[in-house]
């Protein structure tokens, strides 16, 4: 198992995700707002990716492809709007601590439903080829994938539409907001 099969490049960044959220949970004040940075960039450039290449690949290849993605999406949806509430109020919110925890679970509770539902069957009915390809466009797709989440683009074709310009605009104010944290 090497991050060369997208089956086990996706578990990988599960992990990478629950040990975000910890370091988040657990951080300094003055630490959190960075390790939430790398949280939310991390969801945002993964679930894009799987919107992107995974997911129109277990619609093509599972018989009830299209329920299985169709959950998931739904799921991600929910997460993405969370997401996005949780960034726009700031680690400093008296809410922060309870509303992470509630993302926590959800997006857990997403990750065991792909985990049991979609990548056992993906790796069933896929070549190791196939399971590469995949990886190297997941790869791909991160390069240039949103770093901020943006609900309402669960789809590819909003994706690869939408995607590049708001990924253009994502990293522009990623950067205009680490330099100001520089000489702040």
């Amino acid at each position: 198992m090497t991050d060369k099969d997208v089956v086990d490049l996706l578990l990988n960044q599960h992990e990478e995700i629950k040990r975000l959220f910890t370091e988040v949970e657990n951080a300094a004040p003055d630490d959190r707002a960075e390790a939430f940075q790398r949280l939310v960039r991390l969801l945002a450039v993964h679930e894009t990716a799987e919107e992107e290449i995974v997911h129109p690949y277990t619609r093509h290849k599972l018989d009830d492809g299209d329920e299985v993605v169709g959950e998931r999406l739904a799921e991600e949806n929910a997460a993405k709007v969370m997401l996005s509430r949780i960034e726009q109020a700031g680690v400093d919110d008296p809410q922060f601590a309870a509303n992470l925890a509630t993302l926590r679970a959800a997006v857990v509770e997403h990750a065991e439903a792909e985990e049991r539902e979609e990548f056992p069957r993906l790796r069933q009915q896929t070549s190791d080829k196939e399971r590469r390809a995949m990886a190297a466009g997941v790869r791909a797709a991160e390069a240039v994938a949103p770093t901020h989440p943006h609900p309402g683009m669960e789809s590819v074709s909003k994706n690869l539409l939408l995607g590049p310009p708001v990924a253009i605009m994502d990293r522009a104010r990623d950067m205009i907001r680490k330099a100001m944290s520089r000489s702040g």
